[in-house]
């Protein structure tokens, strides 16, 4: 079969996860899709009644049964319901020089389908893909990364090396199974740089954003004498990732679907006082003892303001969020305090 960098970013490849057991991943899928298959008759019998009353319905309507690790969400502590942090591959402390090496983790393992064909979240895939990345750019992912966290002066975004002495580092934080809060086990994660191997502050992750914005944004606004400098990606790059790629889907969004690296929500509005769905991108990031996200929700630009360019990007509301505390649901807090400070700007 062939493995395409595409099919990598959007976990599309059939490398496994963390589960070996295919058995096991189309069971939780399965339960995944009942579960969202329960909600929909709910929200078909609440959408039918707000519009009759015509009220417009802007925030996602709440369903009795929700994914099943949002309702365990919900119902117990952080760290007590997460079913994949019991898989022994989170606690690895095997320390590997390069991600090269790293991939005999799971290279002689079996695809879990052909490639193209479903959706299954895969962190090895991208460990594959930070070796594409290693190969063509002929220096250490790390390094190339290090690097590329400069350019955009996020200067506090390092490796989680546990040897380094880094500066702030928080400690992280689980619940044990008698339910007591405890410090997290001891992790190597140089198996997984890629995926979940680098220590971060809110403050880079805005600035993460803000750059991703910018690109996004840039090519659309005109008339700017040359003053307006160029995104860090183009334009068409960052529409092309935050663009849903076919056979996915989102397991923390239910509106979403994933694209390239990122998960995606399109504008959408069925008809007039339906729920109207803003366009934003999004990822959650979960680790031991940590729980975070990034999310960016881009301002609904007018040609006026684009054609006189009397702003300039990025313009838009962006959240980030990280907790020292393992499964925690970050998704949905994330969008709710972007939508208070969208809706604070508007009625300035």
């Amino acid at each position: 079969v062939a493995i395409t960098t595409r099919l990598l970013v959007s976990h599309l490849s059939g490398i496994r996860h963390y589960e070996k057991d295919i058995t096991k991943v189309k069971e939780e899928k399965e339960k995944a899709n009942r579960a969202l298959k329960l909600t929909k008759p709910y929200q078909d019998k609440e959408q039918k009644e707000k519009e009759g009353k015509g009220i417009e319905k802007t925030d996602s309507v709440k369903p009795r049964k929700e994914h099943e690790g949002e309702v365990k969400s919900r119902n117990s502590k952080p760290g007590r319901r997460d079913k994949e942090f019991e898989q022994e591959e989170y606690y690895l402390k095997e320390k590997f020089e390069s991600v090269i090496e790293s991939l005999k983790i799971f290279k002689n393992d079996p695809l879990f389908f052909k490639p193209g064909d479903q959706f299954l979240y895969s962190t090895y895939g991208f460990t594959l893909l930070s070796a594409v990345v290693e190969r063509v750019s002929g220096q250490k992912f790390t390094d190339y990364m290090l690097k590329m966290f400069r350019d955009l002066d996020m200067l506090s975004t390092v490796l989680d090396d546990n040897e380094a002495m880094i500066y702030n580092r928080a400690r992280c934080y689980v619940y044990n199974k008698k339910g007591r809060l405890v410090n997290a086990p001891y992790v190597d994660n140089s198996y997984k740089w890629a995926g979940g191997g680098f220590l971060s502050s809110v403050g880079d992750l805005l600035k993460f954003g803000n750059a991703l914005l910018y690109s996004y944004q840039a090519g659309q606004f005109k008339n700017t004498n040359g003053k307006l400098l160029p995104g860090y990606l183009r334009p068409d790059t960052v529409a092309m990732m935050w663009t849903p790629v076919p056979k996915t889907e989102v397991s923390w969004d239910r509106d979403g679907k994933y694209a390239m690296a990122w998960a995606v929500v399109e504008k959408k509005q069925q008809c007039g006082c339906c729920r109207q769905q803003r366009h934003y991108a999004s990822h959650t990031g979960g680790a031991v003892g940590a729980s975070s996200v990034l999310l960016i929700l881009p301002e609904e630009l007018d040609s006026e303001a684009i054609d006189t360019g009397l702003v300039a990007p990025p313009r838009g509301v962006i959240v980030s969020i990280i907790c020292n505390m393992q499964s925690v649901s970050l998704n949905s807090t994330a969008l709710k305090i972007a939508r208070e400070f969208d809706k604070e700007k508007w009625a300035q």
